[in-house]
């Protein structure tokens, strides 16, 4: 008994203490920390869910590129993500609060730049997460399209029958989220779980059942294939892009780290395990999927998709294949969940520090749900009004997703890139994560640099001769929402936004200057409100 007593006793400490470290974030403890480290991760993981996305892509890396392009570039996208998630540990160790990225820019910013940088971050941010959370939906419809498809060949696909199904998903995801939060971190330790099964079955059957007749060494690993028209190297270069969608949304453990105990400790630990395990994952198995491929033309060119016709090149069994799919397809159930997780967090966060319209509406949390609820519906019907996109344009849609990586990208790299230009001296020296001297250097712009190039990329036609048809509109619909950022900036967040609430003298030790700057603009505004 005695030993039950002490845990609770500690136990209670660390809710106190957590709760006090977010106090001097500017906002009271609202949210319940039921995630342990191993619930959070299967949140992180079903997020990025490296593998799955990498064999749902794959038709699109290969004719950029090839094999080597497919496997090498998830290499070179795992190193330069785990440089910029090492790059935002150190933030998030010294400043654990669902705000993110916007809240960590808005202490390191210059004075008279730090609410606009802030906000301009922010609303990036929370673009970028309601776009995304439609990505759940389309791919899993996407498998289920499939799957019709390989056991009716007759079958003639229409935009609303996948637009239904996708709505499904949606449903599913909120009713979850909003009825179901008490056992949500039951939820995504049973999709990491569900995740790394489904890899092992999968790579074993398909092996297993393509044995003796696989490609050779040098095609999986070497094979080098341009038909998208670009000279070989920009072509090799456009094919990093599957491993950069495969691997982006690791800030999901910051948007979540109100509702985990120790979040200084465990979320950098967690940030930087969930992209280590999704690259080596998806490594062996984009190497397995190759080994077993038959002609590369059939896999792009199928329309059961990429990865049903590779599991047909394996198994030789329409049944056997649809049977293995069920393991991506339940994984992009748990995926569309936790999307819809994060970016409710995400939106209720900024909402807290007036940077949405409507704030006090989407900062409340439902008392008797324990959730963000209204955050939830804005989330979800935004995922509903894209899917009306889908409805009258795919390529409108797919620039609206694409855009989500170029936007959760570029809010990556804002606050490093502050740091580096004020010589990496705006964080806490006790801060729990600390990356050392030389290597601090390193990382951030490493990181940096990835972004930038990422960020490029995805905005390149993918093929030449560019037309209508094939031309990219990411770029257009970024450009977007960094319209919609300036002029809710001119009509509202100039006037309403403040940026965090940091106290000072409750984090007296890790003292900065950013953290004064933000002070003191509130200070001017409750001197204002008092007078």
């Amino acid at each position: 008994m005695g030993e039950i007593e002490e845990q609770g006793r500690r136990r209670s400490v660390i809710a106190q203490e957590d709760s006090t470290t977010l106090a001097n974030l500017g906002h009271k403890q609202e949210l319940k920390r039921n995630f342990s480290m191993i619930s959070m991760l299967g949140l992180a993981f079903a997020i990025l869910n490296t593998w799955t996305a990498l064999a749902a892509s794959i038709s699109l890396a290969l004719p950029s590129g090839g094999p080597s392009s497919v496997v090498w570039g998830l290499i070179v996208a795992g190193i330069c993500n785990l440089c910029l998630a090492a790059s935002l540990a150190e933030f998030l160790s010294a400043y654990p609060t669902a705000g993110g990225q916007y809240h960590w820019a808005a202490i390191v910013a210059w004075k008279n730049w730090s609410r606009s940088i802030s906000y301009a971050t922010g609303w990036i941010n929370v673009s970028g997460w309601v776009a995304l959370t439609a990505t759940g939906g389309l791919l899993g419809s996407t498998f289920i399209i499939n799957i019709i498809s390989l056991l009716h060949s007759d079958y003639e696909s229409k935009p609303w029958h996948q637009f239904l199904i996708y709505i499904g998903f949606t449903v599913i995801a909120l009713f979850i989220n909003a009825f179901s939060t008490r056992l949500l971190p039951l939820f995504t330790k049973a999709a990491f779980f569900w995740s790394l099964t489904g890899f092992v079955v999968i790579s074993i059957t398909i092996l297993a059942c393509a044995s003796p007749n696989y490609q050779s060494g040098a095609f999986v690993y070497g094979e080098f294939i341009n038909e998208v028209g670009w000279p070989d190297g920009l072509s090799w270069l456009l094919g990093l892009l599957q491993g950069a969608f495969a691997l982006t949304g690791f800030d999901a453990v910051a948007h979540m780290i109100e509702e985990i105990p120790q979040p200084h400790i465990r979320g950098p630990k967690i940030m930087l395990c969930c992209i280590g395990i999704g690259m080596g994952t998806g490594f062996v198995f984009l190497s397995c999927l190759l080994f077993c491929v038959d002609n590369i033309d059939d896999v792009i060119e199928s329309s059961a998709g990429p990865l049903l016709q590779i599991f047909m090149d394996a198994t030789k069994s329409p049944a056997g294949s649809v049977c293995l799919l069920m393991f991506p397809l339940v994984c992009m159930l748990f995926t569309a969940t936790t999307l819809m997780t994060t970016s409710s967090r995400m939106s209720y966060a900024f909402a807290r520090d007036h940077g949405l319209p409507f704030s006090h509406v989407f900062a409340r949390v439902n008392p008797g749900l324990d959730v963000p609820l209204n955050a939830l519906l804005w989330t979800a019907a935004w995922v509903v009004v894209f899917g009306c996109i889908f409805l009258g344009s795919s390529s409108t849609f797919n620039a609206i997703t694409s855009a989500s990586v170029v936007a959760l990208g570029v809010t990556y790299a804002i606050p490093p890139s502050i740091n580096v230009l004020r010589g990496r001296r705006m964080l806490p020296e006790n801060r729990a994560f600390k990356l050392p001297g030389i290597a601090g250097w390193v990382l951030n712009l490493v990181g940096i640099a990835w972004t930038i190039l990422t960020t490029v990329l995805f905005v390149f036609p993918p093929e030449l001769p560019v037309t209508s048809e094939n031309m990219n509109y990411c770029v257009v619909a970024f450009g977007v929402i960094l319209i919609i950022a300036m002029v809710t900036w001119i009509f509202d967040g100039r006037k309403n936004y403040t940026g965090p609430h940091v106290d000072v003298e409750g984090l007296e030790k890790g003292k900065t200057e950013g953290v004064e700057t933000v002070l003191e603009h509130t200070t001017v505004s409750n001197s204002k409100t008092a007078t």
